[in-house]
């Protein structure tokens, strides 16, 4: 998730504040930064941001389609690092039910706390959204 989180690396970690309430009737909007239990291993927990909804149709970066129509259920996230970054461009579009929570505040440093904004990165706008 750099540089949202993290940005110094691995000379820092940032601690962030996870609201589980949130998720809990998988109400998440895109650019919502989420923790989630990772489609590959689920013993490990990733935390992503969220691109498109259900319905939204989605220009991929590396997937094995170039667009990608996300099903019922199913959300598409990415990190901010684009290029080096697990996610759904790796391994497609991932169950609501593999929503962990959100992300809210960075807690840790003391000098980075702040806010987590919901925003998709402008280069990550949709091709069509259902709400269209």
């Amino acid at each position: 998730m750099q540089p949202s989180l993290n940005p110094g690396g691995s000379q820092s970690s940032d601690v962030v504040l996870l609201n589980h309430w949130k998720v809990r009737n998988f109400e998440v909007q895109r650019g919502d930064i989420v923790s989630l239990v990772s489609p590959k291993n689920p013993e490990q927990k990733i935390i992503k941001r969220v691109i498109a909804l259900e319905g939204d149709i989605v220009k991929t970066m590396g997937h094995k389609n170039r667009y990608v129509k996300v099903p019922r259920g199913h959300i598409w996230v990415e990190g901010d690092h684009h290029g080096h970054s697990f996610d759904s461009n790796s391994f497609g579009p991932v169950s609501l039910g593999l929503l962990h929570a959100h992300a809210t505040h960075i807690l840790w440093p003391p000098e980075r706390w702040q806010k987590l904004e919901s925003v998709l990165p402008p280069e990550r706008l949709l091709v069509q959204s259902e709400a269209e």
